[in-house]
């Protein structure tokens, strides 16, 4: 992402940990070449196509869904088109992740599916079809694209 908002996030990512990866934005395919993310101007529909030649990674095989719970994942980043983006998040998060003594006021901010960084909205759409990705006790909303990036690269 370009411009002051990618600048932002690249600093964002960067205070959680996450450096400045290759993997920087998460969406969720929703078949016929159709993707939701997560933007600045809130979640948007977008075509595959613009991602052509850059690298991604699937999570074909790596978490396994059932036909129910794939139509549950699409379903729900349909319903949250329209979310706004937040880069607060991105900073309440850095919190958390430096274990600052403010974090904990900024956990219901966070935990909210008011707003959504890409991430978040990929792991808040497969929570609402009743599949967990991330088992290690994390507060909802805890997720960044480093987090999706760990999780399918093991």
């Amino acid at each position: 992402m370009s411009g002051s908002a990618g600048r932002l996030i690249r600093v964002g990512q960067w205070l959680n940990g996450d450096g400045f990866s290759d993997f920087e934005h998460a969406f969720v395919y929703v078949g016929d070449g159709e993707l939701v993310e997560g933007e600045p101007g809130g979640a948007s529909t977008g075509s595959l196509a613009g991602y052509e030649g850059r690298p991604m990674l699937w999570s074909t095989g790596r978490i396994p869904l059932d036909d129910e719970q794939r139509e549950a994942v699409v379903a729900a980043a349909r319903g949250y088109l329209g979310t706004p983006y937040s880069v607060m998040d991105y900073f309440a998060l850095a919190t958390h992740h430096l274990h600052l003594p403010v974090s904990p006021l900024f956990k219901g901010y966070v935990m909210s599916s008011k707003h959504m960084i890409c991430s978040q909205l990929v792991d808040q759409c497969y929570h609402d079809a009743g599949v967990q990705l991330f088992d290690d006790h994390r507060w909802p909303g805890y997720v960044t694209p480093g987090d999706l990036t760990r999780l399918l690269r093991h």
